[in-house]
């Protein structure tokens, strides 16, 4: 597998199925990449967890939480840990997140906040901070050695949250349009910019960085996709795909931040250049409404899920040689 330097069209247009996991109980509600790492996490409805190395297309461990479900996913910096939401008994006990290891099985920490479903999660790629937002209306900072919330923001709205690739800035994006800007070491001061996507009132669905810092992907539930300039919000690119009433898509950077990668409601993929703002290429996905899209930090190759887990790498037989080193 080819680590990533420089894409070009030919080589994001020629991606195609390298590998499928169909073995899923239900929906794939959210995956993740390690940074540094050849590993893929996944959590889903049947409240399993499954550890994937995705150098090999092979999964490594699965794990069940009955008790609290898995909904969102992210790995810490450990590649066999991570920051897990839960799916049940919120109302109750209020053990909204959890740290978890793989390793062991074990939950290291709980962190009781949330009353309702966290819906975006995010870690510092710095240290142990971390946010999740939730459809309570607030984004919760945490730090993974401490049990204790560390701050608290309360919105208009279900928000999604971001930080930057240098872990200085995060984004807070929510309904109406609305993205402010926080600096991560004195974000109790507010916002130190705010901007408006006019003309799309609908909820929010995720936000994410390129890994340049220069521009941010926003996504609704309108299914519309929208590239921002990072410093000063302008639109760069405005991509509305079909309908999806019973899912929520995902849109994904490449590494390079030259493209941008997005499912559909009529089960296909689409991509597009940042720069030339024109479509790249489009692929039947093979298997439904992509619900979770993410590119590898370091690989050329993209995972795709809905109730099957998908990874997508260059078709040799049809790409051009690509600035790349072998495995």
């Amino acid at each position: 597998m080819a680590i990533v330097n420089q894409l070009s069209d030919d080589t994001v247009r020629n991606m195609s199925i390298g590998a499928v996991f169909s073995d899923f109980g239900g929906k794939i509600f959210s995956l993740d990449f390690h940074r540094t790492e050849d590993l893929l996490v996944t959590a889903s409805e049947d409240d399993s967890v499954r550890l994937y190395d995705i150098a090999n297309a092979k999964l490594l461990k699965t794990t069940y939480h009955k008790k609290h479900g898995a909904d969102r996913i992210c790995f810490t910096h450990h590649p066999s840990s991570f920051i897990c939401s839960s799916r049940y008994g919120l109302d109750s006990n209020g053990e909204s997140l959890r740290y978890l290891s793989m390793y062991d099985n074990r939950c290291l920490r709980y962190f009781k906040g949330h009353k309702e479903r966290v819906v975006s999660l995010c870690i510092s790629p710095v240290n142990d901070s971390f946010m999740s937002g939730s459809v309570d209306h607030t984004v919760r900072i945490w730090d993974l050695r401490v049990n204790a919330c560390q701050g608290i923001l309360r919105l208009r709205g279900r928000p999604a949250v971001a930080y930057d690739q240098q872990g200085l800035v995060f984004a807070v994006a929510m309904e109406g349009g609305a993205i402010k800007l926080f600096d991560s070491r004195s974000y109790d001061k507010g916002p130190f910019e705010t901007f408006l996507v006019g003309g799309d009132m609908a909820e929010v669905c995720d936000i994410k960085f390129s890994n340049d810092g220069k521009s941010m992907l926003l996504t609704t539930r309108k299914n519309n996709t929208y590239i921002l300039d990072a410093y000063g919000g302008e639109k760069r690119g405005v991509f509305s795909l079909d309908p999806s009433p019973d899912t929520e898509i995902e849109a994904t950077f490449t590494p390079d931040g030259q493209y941008v990668i997005s499912g559909s409601g009529d089960g296909t993929m689409h991509a597009w250049g940042i720069n030339s703002g024109s479509k790249v290429g489009s692929w039947d996905s093979n298997i439904g409404v992509v619900s979770c899209l993410k590119w590898a930090p370091r690989r050329v190759m993209f995972a795709a899920a809905s109730s099957v887990l998908t990874f997508w790498i260059p078709d040799e037989s049809k790409s051009e040689v690509i600035k790349s080193e072998a495995c």
